[in-house]
């Protein structure tokens, strides 16, 4: 079974999968059955994963770290979502990127989660 949102990876080919829509069933890639990530919360060690969110009006910044975090192409952010009610916003990175997303949400003012991977560290939240 695959819940809404729910991130998997291949441990052969590191593909991510975000899952869109609830079903029964595995995902399987390469012959095997990809992994269900479980977003960490609580940092550890020199580089900083936690998704700091700073709200200023209608716009939301979400950094990587209050130290940011490397954006090489070996250890980097591939993305940062930020959930915002019912809506999720998504913003894509690349090595070489600043490890940060900026988002316009609105007049939204109930409370506000943020989610990112590391293609070294897995799946974190705020």
């Amino acid at each position: 079974m695959t819940e809404l949102n729910e991130i998997f990876k291949c441990n052969k080919c590191n593909k991510v999968v975000n899952v869109m829509v609830d079903g029964s069933g595995e995902l399987i890639c390469d012959g095997e059955s990809m992994e269900r990530l479980e977003a960490k919360t609580v940092d550890e060690g020199k580089e900083k994963h936690v998704p700091v969110i700073e709200k200023n009006g209608s716009t939301v910044t979400v950094k990587i770290g209050e130290v940011p975090h490397p954006m090489i192409e070996e250890h980097h952010i591939c993305f940062i979502e930020l959930f915002v009610g019912d809506e999720i916003f998504r913003k894509f990175l690349n090595a070489g990127d600043e490890p940060k997303a900026i988002f316009e949400i609105g007049d939204y003012a109930g409370d506000l989660k943020a989610r990112e991977y590391c293609n070294v560290h897995g799946l974190w939240t705020s």
